[in-house]
């Protein structure tokens, strides 16, 4: 699959918790950060994601936030 995205991150999913419409997706990216993505209970599904699993994230934003103390 090639996609206009540039900002592609590969990873490995640690951790899924299921709500009742959505599920939050953790992926360890290389360095050990860990990413985390919200996505519908159908995506969960149909993208076959669980532990273990290698995917790419993928990022697009109009903007990024940053906040100090």
């Amino acid at each position: 699959m090639r996609l206009s995205t540039r900002n592609q991150i590969p990873g490995k999913v640690v951790s899924v918790t299921s709500g009742e419409a959505m599920a939050v997706v953790k992926v360890e990216i290389e360095g050990g950060q860990v990413l985390t993505s919200s996505i519908t209970l159908d995506a969960l599904t149909d993208l076959g994601i669980a532990v273990g699993k290698e995917v790419s994230l993928v990022i697009k934003s109009t903007d990024v936030a940053l906040g100090v103390e």
